[in-house]
């Protein structure tokens, strides 16, 4: 399967364990690794349904520190209505320090120095840790070579929406980007899209995932 996103949803379908937990029932896998070259990402984004548009909206709100869902509203983003009246799932509280770590990498471009943006520490209202937790910006050969770690990863919902948003951070480097790697802690499919993922991987790129929350 060419499509290496499809191959880690077929593989999580094939080989995946069952749990359950407040969200539903899943199956998923653990430790698993998704390192993607440009033309893996060029695969990716045109054989799959992404809200491009809506992305690098939501992108860029979170990197000015935006909470209010009013905002995300006005861009057309309604997905993270569950909130209440304000983002405090952290996603804002740790991308705010995105823009100053791009400015440094794109003055230094130092091939000796790992610059991370490292997400443990929110300080947000909740206490649950933010589902991507670091970032790492490495420089090889002239070449951009990005690694993040993810303690959870929704392969249908949150995963691609995730691949894109880094896509997007690497954009606004300076260099030509090598690969994206994604360390995936735990990346599962809920009980009740499986059969719509098996759809998708059958070629219906119209199915709706449900969002669970």
């Amino acid at each position: 399967m060419e499509n290496k996103y499809y191959y880690i949803l077929d593989k999580i379908l094939r080989c995946g364990k069952k749990q359950s937990n407040k969200k539903g029932d899943i199956i998923y896998l653990l430790n698993e690794q998704l390192c993607l070259s440009p033309s893996d990402l060029l695969n990716i984004f045109e054989g799959h349904n992404i809200a491009r548009k809506k992305l690098r909206s939501e992108l860029s709100l979170f990197m000015q520190g935006e909470i209010d869902l009013g905002k995300y509203r006005e861009a057309g983003i309604n997905w993270w209505d569950y909130c209440g009246q304000m983002l405090i799932n952290s996603y804002p509280t740790y991308f705010e320090k995105l823009p100053a770590l791009i400015a440094q990498i794109n003055r230094e471009k130092r091939n000796s120095k790992n610059y991370v943006l490292f997400l443990g520490s929110t300080g947000a209202e909740t206490n649950q840790a933010p589902c991507l937790s670091l970032i790492q910006f490495q420089i090889e050969d002239g070449e951009l070579v990005l690694s993040a770690y993810q303690r959870s990863s929704d392969a249908n919902l949150g995963l691609p929406a995730d691949i894109y948003h880094l896509y997007l951070i690497t954009r606004q480097i300076e260099l030509p980007l090598k690969s994206i790697t994604l360390n995936l802690g735990n990346v599962h499919i809920y009980a009740n899209n499986a059969e719509k993922t098996r759809e998708l991987l059958a070629g219906n790129e119209a199915v709706k995932f449900e969002l669970n929350v």
